[in-house]
């Protein structure tokens, strides 16, 4: 029987050195690249922040936030998926914009938060799989394993208000909107 033929979304970076350059990527059940305007809404939440910034994209899927970041000057980005597609797809843009501020992996995101990185990080991007209670676990995570700097700041995408999320008491909302059926929100953690 003959395979059916993979769908390919598109991805334009917004802004900085790379900014109208647009990428494919394979899609997938539960991928949402995060839009345009949101994105641009985002990074300019981040304007006075992003530069030289350590980012961390679990979840990354099309890798539309951590080309951003790195495109407008973030010093270095950890992006992590659980799809060899998602992980190939992001490897090779990086490759075609000779960027070396950038590692991918193919890997479970709560299993690596489970162990402290190396070195913390001063941005968080958070947009997993919608209804699979990833976020929550992911958010208490990176609190409890020592992935944050004292005032990191954490990026969040979900099916539900920020009122409505149960995120640790030491991060305060800084911005929300909601676009859809999407809410996003930036968070400052408190040391």
């Amino acid at each position: 029987m003959k395979q059916p033929k993979a769908k390919i979304g598109q991805l334009r970076i917004i802004g900085g050195e790379w900014g109208s350059r647009r990428f494919s990527f394979t899609e997938q059940p539960g991928l949402r690249p995060t839009a345009d305007r949101v994105r641009e809404t985002l990074f300019n939440w981040l304007s006075g922040d992003i530069q030289g910034a350590r980012c961390f994209d679990p979840f990354t899927g099309s890798g539309a936030l951590t080309l951003e970041a790195l495109s407008r000057g973030a010093g270095w980005a950890l992006a992590v998926d659980l799809s060899r597609d998602a992980v190939t797809s992001l490897r090779e843009h990086l490759a075609t914009l000779q960027c070396t501020k950038a590692e991918v992996r193919q890997e479970n995101v709560l299993a690596l938060l489970s162990t402290p990185p190396a070195e913390a990080y001063n941005i968080v991007f958070l947009d997993p799989p919608f209804h699979q209670d990833l976020l929550e676990p992911a958010c208490t995570a990176l609190e409890a394993n020592a992935w944050l700097t004292d005032d990191a700041l954490i990026y969040v995408e979900s099916e539900n208000s920020p009122s409505r999320l149960s995120l640790p008491s030491n991060w305060q909302l800084h911005r929300d909107k909601r676009a859809g059926q999407v809410w996003y929100s930036l968070w400052r953690r408190q040391a």
